[in-house]
């Protein structure tokens, strides 16, 4: 399985949206969704989340996120906040922990390789999750019918 994310804001915080394209052989599936007020931060967590969820066994994931909290996060930092009480090395709590929290048992029945992709570069998959995420926003922006 082959999935790629992004989270898009309009403002920080502001409207926001999350997208996901997910592969595997021929198969296909696209996700996206956004939020009235929200971070990017939380919408990057918020693909990643929603991606791993959308699947219905357990399965091998080369997860592509152009969100360096993202990666450092689940790669890096994750361990530690668990073991300081869900506060960061200077004492402050984690934000986004609930997501963290969410993104760890959704990662949990898998078995995920977290792989940095640089954003609009030109990467297809990723300007894909770029546009969904967009679109997931669009509903919330200002000036919108609803």
């Amino acid at each position: 399985m082959v999935v790629f994310t992004d989270g898009a804001c309009s403002g920080n915080p502001g409207p926001g949206g999350w997208g996901a394209v997910m592969t595997c052989g021929a198969h296909r599936k696209e996700i996206s969704g956004g939020e009235p007020l929200t971070t990017n931060n939380r919408m990057e967590l918020t693909a990643a989340i929603m991606a791993l969820e959308a699947l219905t066994r357990p399965a091998r994931v080369a997860m592509h996120t152009d969100s360096n909290y993202v990666k450092g996060g689940v790669t890096s930092w994750l361990a530690g906040w668990k073991r300081n009480g869900w506060r960061t090395a200077d004492k402050k709590p984690v934000k986004n922990a609930e997501l963290w929290l969410r993104l760890e048992a959704a990662a949990a029945p898998h078995e995920v390789e977290w792989r940095w992709v640089k954003g609009h570069a030109g990467n297809e998959l990723n300007e894909r999750a770029d546009e969904l995420a967009r679109l997931g926003m669009a509903p919330f922006k200002p000036g919108r019918a609803r």
